[in-house]
């Protein structure tokens, strides 16, 4: 009888949507930090008191505007931060980049920069998307507060301070010449495979196997196979090891080349995999790796840029952070 082992898959969380990609990979879009809940039970008398007094006082001055906790408070929220989950060091790191992006935001307006209509159209449409694919159809139907504009305006802000950086071939060469031992490949191996809805299917497909052939293999492949590679006669793709979940790593992985393995079951189906080539450990070329290393490059250099113009608006702009009327004990990093 032909035996079958059962794997767990790992899901890809959604990324994050398109227009935040300079915005996160520069740092300054907060992303929802995790942090353990601090067991604040009741409030007490004397805190609320506190809270209290602090609720009409600032929390930033930048130039003629002010903001209040109820305005980082509506940031956290955007940025899908838990306020009352979190601990104060990590509201604090959160407040760090609230003051960055409000003074950004204060410099984008004394610029006269301002929202499209089909700039603001494409970011409700980019919402409903996000709230589609996080299952959550009732904000789809949400009209963004203007601070939910304010945000769009800085992303445009950053775009604009950043979108002539760089990068050329000759920073590529001696980055890559600098870090080759990033670029050392280890083993991989080329995977196909054939993908059916039950075991007495897989079972059945293994026997066929065992008497051919790997042009067998790429027949059943396309023909029958309900994977997403079935077009490509059965082939996934060149994978290393961490490319896939662990336990289909091990099945391949201990396979020689030109075998198949026995039928593997999975939250999708029945599996059964050939390890088609096996390529040993190598360098890769300059022109291989370039884009990766342009990637590199491009995130440094619009990091370096956006801190450049943000150092030169503290520098220029009249601001005041004013932390100690914030909702939660502030603790500066060097604390």
């Amino acid at each position: 009888m032909y035996g079958y082992r059962r794997i767990h898959e790992r899901r890809r969380a959604p990324g994050p949507f398109p227009a935040m990609a300079v915005l996160c990979a520069l740092g300054l879009v907060a992303a929802a930090a995790c942090g353990r809940d601090e067991g604040r039970g009741p409030v007490s008398r004397v805190a609320g008191l506190v809270q209290g007094r602090l609720r009409g006082r600032p929390v930033l001055r930048v130039e003629k505007s002010e903001f209040y906790n109820a305005d980082f408070r509506a940031y956290l929220e955007a940025t899908g931060a838990d306020a009352k989950g979190l601990p104060p060091e990590s509201l604090s790191r959160l407040y760090d980049r609230f003051v960055d992006e409000m003074i950004l935001l204060g410099a984008a307006r004394e610029r006269g920069i301002s929202l499209t209509e089909d700039e603001k159209k494409e970011y409700l449409a980019r919402l409903a998307v996000d709230a589609i694919s996080a299952s959550q159809p009732g904000r789809s139907e949400t009209v963004p507060t203007e601070g939910a504009f304010d945000r769009l305006l800085v992303e445009k802000y950053i775009f604009l301070v950043v979108r002539d950086t760089r990068v050329d071939e000759a920073e590529v060469l001696d980055y890559y010449e600098r870090h080759k031992k990033d670029f050392l490949l280890q083993g991989r191996a080329q995977v196909s495979q054939i993908l059916v809805a039950t075991e007495e299917k897989a079972v059945s497909v293994l026997r066929r196997l065992e008497r051919t052939g790997e042009p067998e293999f790429r027949k059943i492949a396309a023909e029958e196979s309900l994977g997403p590679e079935a077009s490509k006669a059965g082939i996934m793709g060149v994978f290393q090891q961490g490319d896939l979940p662990a336990d289909m790593e091990k099945v391949i992985f201990s396979l020689d080349e030109g075998r198949t393995s026995q039928v593997v079951e999975s939250a999708y189906g029945f599996h059964i995999f050939r390890l088609d080539r096996k390529y040993p450990p190598a360098l890769q070329t300059e022109s291989e790796a370039a884009p990766e290393i342009q990637k590199r490059i491009m995130a440094q250099k619009m990091k370096d840029a956006l801190g450049s113009h943000l150092g030169g608006l503290k520098d220029t702009l009249s601001w005041e952070a004013l932390p100690e009327n914030l909702f939660f004990a502030y603790q500066r990093l060097d604390e």
